[in-house]
């Protein structure tokens, strides 16, 4: 059963997604939260596999307590669900950590789907707004914020590697990515971890900006 916790600061998407989400048979919303404070004082008291968290909240937002939450729980898988697009916010919701990105008007299957794929260990980045997160990435590749990876950890990177690391940019699940590379499943995951441990990154979110940022997801780089 995935563990749900709910965070937003307007009771009627709180409790409108509770409903949603507690008809599908392998979910359960196990809390509800207004604010970014009022979660790190329930997850105190519940174990949470997934939260999906609204940006705008007052006392503390969405994208600090993502950056909290990942420091004290790092297993705990977040979705960020907001109705602003923002670039600033898509950016600092991913750098912190969150497995995703949707935007509430997203559908009932798109948000059970997104759960489902971010706690079997995928990213899920809601299609409406790829373009802009690659885009801001790009721009921001040569910040202080950019992705740090060693240069000849890089250079080690075997072919069916790079060509992983290309789709896990594109936000392309491990599925996907074995259809789209006509591998196996179980090749795609030893690849990525493969790789997670030679550039010494957190997750594949992580990945995911540091493939924009070089450039490996604009270029195509499946021939790389």
């Amino acid at each position: 059963m995935i563990k749900v916790m709910i965070a937003d600061d307007q009771e009627l998407i709180r409790e409108s997604l509770k409903i949603v989400l507690n008809m599908n048979t392998d979910m359960k919303v196990i809390a509800v939260a207004e604010n970014g404070n009022e979660v790190m004082r329930l997850l105190k008291s519940y174990q949470i596999d997934v939260i999906l968290m609204d940006v705008r909240m007052p006392e503390l937002d969405g994208v600090q307590c993502t950056n909290l939450i990942k420091d004290k729980y790092p297993n705990i898988k977040i979705i960020i669900l907001t109705t602003f697009d923002d670039d600033e916010y898509v950016y600092n919701a991913l750098k912190y950590g969150a497995s995703g990105y949707l935007l509430k008007g997203v559908s009932v299957p798109e948000l059970s789907a997104a759960i489902r794929n971010v706690v079997g260990g995928g990213a899920m980045i809601n299609s409406n707004i790829v373009t802009k997160v690659v885009k801001l990435f790009s721009k921001m590749a040569q910040n202080n914020f950019a992705i740090k990876v060693d240069a000849r950890a890089a250079e080690e990177l075997t072919r069916t590697e790079r060509k992983v690391v290309v789709q896990v940019g594109r936000g392309l699940s491990n599925k996907e990515i074995a259809e789209r590379l006509n591998l196996s499943e179980g090749t795609v995951r030893n690849s990525l971890s493969a790789v997670l441990s030679k550039l010494n990154l957190r997750d594949r979110t992580q990945l995911a900006i540091w493939a924009v940022q070089t450039g490996m997801v604009q270029a195509g780089g499946e021939e790389a």
